[in-house]
């Protein structure tokens, strides 16, 4: 099938060093009758990914508002202003033709004291999920996306022994109302990486990195269950971030010990080192854009939960490559041919029976970077820093991923 997809749309001891880097940084630092609709896992499904914070903009108090505003970082501001703009976005990502759009629902928002839930900002997700059902896509819901209230934050973040209870008790108001959406769930976005962020901007101590680590497992076994309570129907997921080599160490961490409360594996591929390609490190350094992408680690990330996670469906939650600013790339990769190529090696992967039924692209827009604008994911880019009317404007891969979707049949 890969080579025909080829045809069609005409795309063309390193392993224990990166380990021991990985290591380094984490310890360091629907309408069905009678139910609701789901995503048929029995259908391949393209998306886009996003998330609030990034996106959203004009956020309320948060650990990582305080982290945006410590000087260390850009501040965030409005960021593309997903808030108010939510519906163009949504009717974008539909133009494309996908199926699925990613989005969280931010803890910080919809409860901004211990004792009050913010009936408007809860509104405001109703209108986002509906809005994206109305085009006719499936939504992918993440309830923790790095992001926790101010409120949670004083108390001590992770490292207070009541943040599981407060964290799950946001996991039932979210799942409780969106049950009947259809929605695909994401519980705790790469918390291997959400651990480092923690660790390295000071809310945790090194030595505290795995007591996190079990309350995110303690997090995501009880939102699991929650959730199909709500739903027995649902399928939920963690995403982990696939690095080449420190992988199956890092997973011991936390998707090893939660495999018995999942329903497939979320899978986020950036980064892959061969021989003669070990940029990969830069994007530990904050230079995602000076990455050289390798596409075959797509397919190696693929089989190899294929073989750790026998039986387990699979979903790419996140693919893409970053620029500088929006600028051409010095090596000469384009959006449209990293889409292609990456594409490629997942079918290669399918091909091989890895059961992969879904593929997202991070992301729909330009959004914040986790302290910086200079590193640009978008399909569509946003200038956030210099541009205050935030203009869409289209980059090669979205035609590319238009014909893509229209034209690609997985099964």
């Amino acid at each position: 099938m890969a080579a025909a997809w080829r045809a069609r749309m005409s795309v063309a001891p390193v392993r224990a060093a990166l380990r021991v880097v990985l290591v380094t940084l984490v310890a360091l630092t629907a309408a069905v009758s009678g139910g609701p609709a789901h995503a048929d896992t029995d259908a391949f499904l393209w998306g886009v990914s996003s998330s609030g914070f990034q996106s959203e903009g004009s956020g309320p108090d948060s650990n990582w508002s305080r982290y945006a505003a410590s000087g260390r970082h850009d501040p965030v501001g409005t960021a593309v202003d997903f808030r108010h703009r939510y519906r163009e976005d949504i009717a974008r990502a539909a133009g494309l033709g996908v199926g699925v759009y990613r989005i969280s629902v931010e803890w910080a928002r919809i409860q901004p004291e211990p004792e009050r839930w913010d009936d408007t900002e809860l509104a405001y997700y109703d209108d986002v999920i509906a809005t994206i059902r109305a085009h006719g896509m499936t939504p992918m819901i993440t309830l923790d996306h790095w992001v926790y209230p101010g409120w949670t934050a004083d108390r001590g973040g992770w490292a207070h022994p009541g943040t599981v209870d407060a964290w799950l008790a946001h996991a039932d108001t979210v799942a409780a109302r969106y049950a009947g959406h259809g929605a695909l769930w994401v519980t705790i976005n790469e918390p291997s990486v959400y651990v480092w962020h923690e660790v390295s901007n000071g809310a945790l101590s090194p030595g505290d990195a795995p007591m996190m680590f079990d309350r995110l497992v303690d997090a995501h076994r009880g939102a699991y269950e929650t959730i199909h309570r709500y739903d027995p129907r649902a399928q939920v997921t963690s995403n982990a971030a696939y690095v080449p080599g420190a992988a199956p160490y890092l997973d011991t961490w936390f998707l090893d010990r939660v495999r018995d409360h999942l329903d497939f594996v979320g899978v986020d591929y950036y980064y892959g080192v061969a021989p003669g390609n070990l940029t990969a490190i830069r994007a530990a350094t904050g230079e995602p854009a000076s990455v050289t992408p390798h596409p075959p680690g797509m397919y190696d990330a693929l089989m190899d939960y294929t073989r750790r996670f026998p039986g387990m469906p699979l979903y790419v939650v996140e693919n893409g490559m970053a620029t500088a600013d929006g600028a051409p790339r010095p090596d000469g990769w384009t959006r449209s041919r990293h889409l292609r190529e990456h594409v490629d090696q997942m079918m290669r992967a399918v091909d091989d029976a890895a059961p992969v039924f879904g593929y997202n692209y991070w992301s729909i827009t330009d959004n914040y970077e986790w302290g910086s604008y200079e590193p640009r994911f978008g399909l569509y880019s946003v200038d956030a820093r210099t541009d205050p009317a935030l203009v869409r404007l289209p980059t090669d891969g979205v035609e590319t991923y238009r014909k893509i979707i229209a034209e690609t049949r997985v099964r």
